[in-house]
Order: C-alpha cells, then structure tokens, then sequence
C-alpha cells in the first residue's frame, strides 16, 4: 500500500494466512527472578564500565555511564564496538571496545551523537561520525551541521581515511542511520532523502579505493541497514512526501543492495512484508530496525506517531517480521483489537537475532519516557520467538542488583547478540547490560593491538579543501614529536592573501548541440577523476552516461536527449581520483573553490548547474 493510498485487500488475503499458519499470538510472563531468562540459565547484569584514565595517570573505580550510544556491534564475542557522543568531561566523544574481560577507550575521534558501526574485517571497521567545526557559516547565517554526516575508516588500530563535505551544496553529505559492509571493499552508508529538487535517497559507497554517493533512485529515508545471505538490507521510512524517480505501486519498507557489480544495485522486497491492516496505510509504522544472524533476518518497526499519520488511515502497530529460508513470515502485526498485540503498549527501540535459536530480544520503553527520556526509567527488555510468543519480559536492574544498591539506569536502548546466550544491552543513559552464563561471563582477553591503545588522531577529512600555508613552519627539531590534535586541519574558509589553494577541478566548459539531440560537453580536468553527466526535466531523470574515469587533461562527454522529454536541467557528478594541484593567492589570483564555467546556453538546451552530487 503507498503511503497515503487505498487500503489493500491483499492485506486481508494474507494476514488471514498467516494467521491459520502461525495460530494466535501468545504473551508469556517472565517466571522466575528479575533478570533470568530462561535461554540456557543465562541472566542479564548490570556490566560497569570505569571512566578513562585521568590526565594525571590515576584511574577511576566508579562506574559510570558513557552518554547515550548510537551503536553497539560485535565482530566476535570478545570483540566488540560502541560509539557515543560522550557525557560531559568525563567521557569524550568516541568509540570504545570490548576485549572479552571489559570495556575501554579506544578512540576519542569519530564520535557520533548517534553514530552507527559497520563491521568490514576482523581489524577493520567504519563510523559514522560527527563532523568537525571549521567551516565557514553560511551567508545567511546558518552554521554548518554536523550531527552524524562523516566517514571514519579505522584499520589496523588507527583512522586510516576521514570523508565530509562541503555545507550548503547540492552535493553536501546528509545525516546517516545506517551503515553495513558486503565486503571490506563493499561498504554502504544511507539515511536521509536528498534535499529538493534531487531525487532519491542519500547513499554513500566504499568500492575500496574510494567513497562516492550513489544515491537510491526511490527517496524514502533509511533508517537501518544489515548485511545477511551475501546482501545488504535496509530498513526504510515510507512518507506521503518522498520525491521517487519512479511510481511505487505497492512501496516496500524493505530494501536490498545487491554486492557490488550485480545489477540492479537496490531492490524493493515484495510489499507483502510488513503485513498491514486492512484500513492501513504503508506510511501508519516506522522503518524497520534490523539484525541478522546465519539463520535469519529480524526486523521491527513501531506505529509512527498520532501527528504523523496519514489521513484516512488506521493506526499502525508494533510489527515484527523475519526472513528465513527464502521466506518472509509476520510474527506480530496488525490484530483485532489492538490491546491484544503482546507489544502495544511499549515503543521498540531496537532488536538482536539470538544465534542457535529461533528467537530475538527486543528492547522496549513506554510511550511517555521515549518521548521525554528519564535517567530514572527502568531498562525492559523481551524475547520474542519466531512463532509470535513474547517470553522473558525483565525489568531491569534486577530485584537482586536493587537489594545491592544498583539503581536505575534509563530505559533500554540499542542491544545486540553475538553468541546464544550471549547479548549487550546499553541504556539511554550509557550503562550496559549483559546477558549470560556464569561460566561464560567473561571470556579469555583479546590482545589483538588493534584494539589495545587510544586512538588520537584523525586525518583531514577528503571531500573538504584543505587551505596550505605560505608561511615556513616554525622549527621544532629538538623538541618531541607530537601528534597534531584532533580537527586541526579542517577548513572551508577562504584564504588570504600569500596563501595556496586548490584549483577547480573542472574548467573551460563548453556544450553544443550535434546532430539536433546529442549534448556535446567540453571540459578541462585538473586531475584523473570519475565524471557522469545526468539530464533531467524537472525532477525525472531523463538520460545520464555511465560513470567514467577520464584522465587529466581536455575531455569530453557525449549525451543523447529525448526531444520528446527535453531536460530542463543538467548536472555533472564529479570525484576526484588524485589531490587538486594548489596555486598562490599572492598574485589576486582566485580564492575560491567554486567551479567557474563558460557553459553557454544553447537553444532549447538548459543551463548547466555543475552543482555535482559526488564530492
């Protein structure tokens, strides 16, 4: 159903088989303690986490909670990743890991105020990080934001490449919620849909050399992404207002990303997952929060809120779908009456796979606290089996940890299972649970070196001009060596005079009609780069050519229209491949970074923007 349209009466056809396959869904009370479960006698603790080591060397005893955590991920039980923006001066912004005995700063760069992590080997992995202040605020006062719109690339225990862009470009960075690794040269990076007029859903890729944006052609936000069975899925937003390069007769909240060099590159799974009711809309739940294991793929969404419904369209529920052998199955959704649904009265706020079951744990909160987060709210957390039974619904900290002087820590978050028996937790607050065996609560240290310093620096950030100075640099032979702080370097201010900045790396441009319908493009580049060239009347795209690497030098590209879909607008995507050669000021020479163009307007054909998607 597409949000804001008709109701389907598919809907009908298929919860009623689902509903004679599965039987009716079950809700079962935790028995037993607070915090046990029954997976293996395994039971959920509260798993401190000691503040960083102090300037003067001293090391604190106090737990402390690390601010709230975008992301959790484990590439192996005693290995595992966090990201956060911090909590006050005790806990910079960063990353931290887990070693199998405990968790530790590793990083205090790449933080993210709700970052995510992607996994792309056993020493390498990305973030999605916060930018770095430094660039110029906009003519009309506006700041450049900076909330989880950067790449970091951490490998062999350091950050081996950081991408940002310029603000305020057509081609500037969007926030991203949903990062994921094919391969360690098959990385994607998506979240909101690109600013109007574009069209499409913002998506970065790693191809293993380098980070482009190659964006969906369907606009809807992703808000999640897993890899599982060779692919990449994302959880996506439905909303009456996404701008498509192509009507969606039946929109999916699932997509999938095909590895690289399989075509097509995004796929919308059947509409049939999630299944709605008969009187709702596509747009009524949420994007899908996802997690996989090597059975099976999980995925939960929420109602969106009263305000945010589509008119004409019956309230949303919780949905929990799965993807095993092939086949998509509804494990909770759409019931009569809606009280019935074992989930209605909490919002889920994030799911985990269990691997060796059927099963997966849910994090839950109440409606109130999701909107206004309490330090004081209790953390709940579910099991939730493939058959649509809800099991082990625990309060935490537990009765027990309560009796010891173990208060509240804010309502559960992010959680996350790398083994059975086996699952993270982190609270709004910062503090993490753990779910396990006795035996099995700690496990043998991991001493990998990758994990075992603090990471200080951060390089300049690619896709960002870098101002060079004219000014010899002081000389500090016979002093220490010093890495420079984190963030020194980034700038997009203009530079003044006896400076050096980096020419444009498109120039002379010139176009002409041949034939009557073929756009011929001339132009000058600076250095190798990737080039396409896109015609589009209005929002449609009506023609483009291939992506090309083209050497430096004068270059062409050649461009058949459609008279009968004329563009109204043409735009050159351009990337890069080798550093910008750099010019002095000194001389009055340019100071900008800006492209300047001798484009002419040929008859019936449109201006060119040059306003490049790629950075």
């Amino acid at each position: 159903m597409s949000g804001g349209g008709p109701p389907r009466n598919l809907h009908l056809m298929l919860a009623a088989l689902v509903a004679v396959f599965m039987g009716a869904f079950t809700f079962v009370a935790s028995a037993g303690a607070e915090g046990l479960s029954d997976d293996g006698n395994a039971s959920w603790h509260l798993e401190p986490v000691l503040a960083p080591e102090l300037p003067s060397g001293q090391k604190s005893a106090t737990p402390i909670g690390l601010g709230q955590v975008g992301d959790i991920e484990f590439w192996a039980p005693d290995r595992g990743l966090l990201i956060t923006p911090g909590s006050g001066n005790a806990i910079p912004p960063g990353l931290w890991s887990y070693n199998g005995v405990s968790w530790h700063e590793l990083s205090d760069v790449c933080g993210a105020t709700d970052g995510r992590i992607a996994w792309a080997g056993p020493d390498e992995f990305w973030s999605i990080s916060d930018g770095r202040p430094g660039q110029a605020i906009e003519a009309e006062g506006r700041t450049p934001p900076l909330e989880d719109n950067t790449l970091c690339h951490f490998s062999g225990g350091q950050v081996v490449g950081s991408y940002a862009s310029l603000a305020f470009q057509a081609s500037s960075y969007q926030p991203m919620h949903g990062a994921g690794c094919i391969s360690p040269s098959d990385c994607w990076f998506a979240g909101e849909p690109l600013p109007e007029p574009q069209v499409g859903a913002f998506q970065l890729h790693w191809n293993g050399s380098s980070v482009t944006p190659e964006p969906n052609p369907q606009g809807h936000a992703v808000g999640d992404m897993r890899p599982f069975d060779g692919g990449l899925y994302e959880g996506v937003q439905i909303s009456p207002g996404d701008l498509l390069s192509t009507k969606e007769l039946e929109p999916s909240v699932v997509h999938l990303i095909n590895p690289d060099g399989v075509q097509p590159t995004f796929v919308s799974i059947p509409p049939e997952v999630p299944l709605y009711g008969p009187e709702e809309f596509s747009s009524a739940i949420g994007f899908l929060h996802l997690s996989g294991d090597e059975e099976a793929l999980w995925g939960v969404a929420d109602p969106v809120s009263e305000n945010e419904l589509p008119e004409g369209s019956e309230p949303g529920q919780v949905t929990v779908v799965r993807y095993a052998a092939g086949n998509w199955s509804q494990v909770l959704g759409y019931v009569e009456p809606p009280g019935e649904n074992a989930l209605a009265s909490y919002v889920v706020n994030s799911i985990a796979a269990e691997p060796g079951s059927e099963s997966a744990w849910v994090t839950l909160d109440s409606p109130n606290d999701a909107e206004t987060p309490s330090p004081t709210a209790p953390a709940i957390v579910a099991r939730v089996s493939a058959n649509g039974t809800v099991s082990d619904v625990l309060t935490l900290p537990s009765s027990e940890e309560a009796a010891a002087g173990v208060g509240p820590k804010g309502a559960a978050s992010k959680v996350v299972c790398p083994a059975a028996h086996d699952c993270w937790m982190t609270t709004t607050q910062g503090w993490l649970f753990h779910l396990s065996t006795e035996s099995e609560r700690h496990l043998p240290l991991d001493t990998d070196p990758a994990f075992g310093g603090l990471i200080t620096f951060r390089p300049a950030d690619e896709g960002v001009p870098q101002v060079v100075s004219d000014t010899p640099p002081a000389d500090d032979s016979g002093l220490p060596e010093e890495r420079p702080p984190a963030g020194a370097v980034v700038t997009a201010t203009l530079p003044s005079t006896n400076q050096k900045i980096q020419v444009p790396l498109l120039s002379n441009m010139h176009s002409r009609l041949v034939h009557g319908s073929t756009l011929e493009l001339r132009f000058h580049l600076a250095v190798k780069a990737r080039v396409r060239l896109l015609a589009k009347r209005r929002k449609k795209l009506v023609a483009s050519t291939p992506m090309s690497t083209l050497a430096a030098g004068n270059r062409k590209l050649l461009l058949r229209l459609d008279r009968n879909s004329w563009p109204t607008k043409l735009d050159l995507q351009t990337h890069a491949l080798a550093p910008l050669p750099t010019v002095s000021t000194a001389g009055g020479g340019a100071g900008s970074d800006t492209i300047g163009t001798s484009l002419r307007v040929l008859p019936h054909v449109p201006p060119f923007t040059g306003s490049g998607l790629l950075p």
